[in-house]
């Protein structure tokens, strides 16, 4: 019997939750894999360098909730190394660092699977880093020592090492330890540190929702209690938890929280946008997509190609899954030669065209009302009209061509579908955010389909932001005005937007 190829497994770190501090190498890791083992620490951003073809299983631990345990994990990485797959086994921060990385080595080296480890900034050093506290500083730390508070057992009762821990000179960290700060606090207090040495708690480090709490051995836990200040938190004691390092670099969009719903590539392009320009913004709602290109309506379509004149797009998508599922129908691309193809806008042509095509017509404004009223001056009753697109799409076209005596055709090729990110956090990251927004109609109604009556009033706050009039309307359907819509319907109109808008608000908070 052949023995199956042995495939190799990648534990890599995935620093402290900020997506962009992945090393160079541990994203080249990501964008070939087979596979991808995570946790709960990992932004979603990274997942989207895993190939879209790659397997995701979640393994995730929080304190309390613990989804498949240590012993499972590393059977997991075995199994699959065994199938042959290249595995990424992305764990927050360092591997090596309280990850229990040595643990899955050592399940690796004892079934002889080939792995390397790739390290990652670690959120002992990054996370205060992030919030302008250095773990040293001349004539103030010259070290600094890393513990993790999380195996302190129930009762309270800290590890028979910590009193000659708690002596050290130096910055203290304390990673995972955010339940455990009353014994920690009490214990640094016995082994001798003062009552008014600084000490810090650092909620979400180097995310868009972390918080910052400074104070000292003395008052830290009332004031850790009087923020609601959650998990994963760090703690941070020593005299350099007073200073305060943070960036001085001021951009328009600084201290500014948005909320990001769409599809993955779509919303990675948008957050690559908003922070360059100093926000913080995270996916909330990740729009995943449900393929009809190999269902009945879409086979006819594949097999009356030449009864058509023009074939419509109304979004990359759509390009990207017609053509996928031509391809699958036993077709070529010689099979559209005869077609004029036309686009909603400059990214749906941009997907064309990494296809091979040129489209014949792109509307100056990127809406579905002027690509409709452009179509009506191309077509004419001659032509019949294939329009391959989402199950939400925007009736302008239709009504449109049915005003022209245009025939046509508008096949759904897919529907949209929800994926939410901390569900059971989604209104409290609401409630920290400024602006939530949208660049389809079909994204609106996602989101808003996967909301409760409580969660939908708590969006009362936030300044909703649409790519376009099309996607308005969506959202005025669902009871809510939009507060912006960009003048261009593309990433850089939306984030002109949000940077219009929040200097807007700036000058009106700084004159109250």
């Amino acid at each position: 019997m052949e023995t199956m190829k042995k495939g190799a497994v990648f534990l890599v770190g995935a620093g402290p939750g900020d997506p962009e501090l992945i090393t160079a190498k541990g994203m080249m890791r990501l964008n070939d894999c087979d596979a991808v083992v995570y946790d709960s620490l990992s932004s979603d951003r990274l997942l989207a360098l895993a190939p879209e073809t790659a397997e995701r299983i979640y393994v995730g631990k929080r304190a309390g909730r613990h989804s498949m345990k240590q012993e499972e994990i590393n059977e997991l990485l075995v199994r699959l190394g065994n199938e042959g797959k290249k595995v990424v086994r992305l764990k927050g921060g360092d591997p090596f660092v309280f990850g229990r990385g040595g643990e899955e080595i050592q399940a690796l080296q004892a079934a002889e699977i080939p792995y390397e480890t790739v390290p990652g900034v670690t959120s002992a050093v990054a996370v205060p880093e992030s919030v302008g506290i250095p773990v040293t500083h001349r004539a103030m730390s010259r070290s600094f020592h890393v513990m993790t508070g999380h195996t302190l057992a129930e009762g309270e009762t800290l590890p028979p090492d910590f009193p000659a821990f708690a002596r050290l000179s130096g910055t203290l960290v304390f990673l995972m330890g955010l339940g455990n700060l009353h014994p920690i606090v009490e214990g640094l207090l016995e082994a001798g540190k003062p009552a008014d040495l600084p000490a810090a708690v650092i909620e979400n480090g180097t995310l868009p929702e972390e918080r910052l709490v400074r104070g000292t051995l003395a008052d830290i836990e009332e004031k850790a209690a009087e923020a609601g200040i959650k998990t994963p938190a760090i703690i941070v004691v020593g005299e350099t938890a007073a200073l305060d390092m943070s960036s001085t670099l001021r951009r328009p969009l600084d201290g500014i929280q948005v909320c990001v719903t769409g599809t993955e590539s779509f919303s990675d392009r948008l957050i690559r946008s908003l922070t360059a320009l100093g926000a913080k913004a995270e996916n909330v709602c990740r729009l995943g997509l449900k393929s009809y290109s190999g269902g009945p309506e879409m086979r006819r379509a594949y097999g009356n190609l030449s009864s058509y004149s023009w074939a419509v797009f109304t979004s990359a998508n759509g390009v990207r899954l017609f053509l996928e599922g031509l391809l699958a129908a036993g077709k070529d691309f010689r099979s559209l030669g005869h077609l004029k193809l036309a686009a909603v806008g400059r990214g749906t042509a941009q997907e064309l065209r990494r296809w091979g095509f040129l489209a014949d017509y792109v509307p100056d404004r990127y809406q579905v009302e002027d690509l409709a009223q452009g179509l009506t001056e191309l077509a004419d009753g001659g032509d019949r009209i294939l329009i391959p697109r989402s199950r939400d799409g925007s009736h302008a076209l239709n009504e449109a061509l049915e005003a022209e005596g245009i025939p046509y055709d508008d096949i759904v090729l897919y529907e949209v579908t929800a994926e939410w990110r901390e569900r059971e956090r989604l209104a409290e990251i609401l409630g920290q955010s400024q602006y939530l927004t949208f660049a389809s109609g079909s994204g609106v109604n996602a989101f808003f389909d996967g909301l409760t009556e409580e969660e939908r009033r708590g969006l009362d706050h936030i300044r909703i932001v649409c790519i376009g009039g099309v996607t308005a309307r969506a959202l005025e359907k669902r009871g809510r005005k939009a507060d912006i819509v960009a003048e261009t319907y593309n990433i850089p109109g939306m984030t002109a937007a949000v940077v219009k808008d929040a200097a807007v608000s700036g000058d009106t908070r700084e004159k109250r």
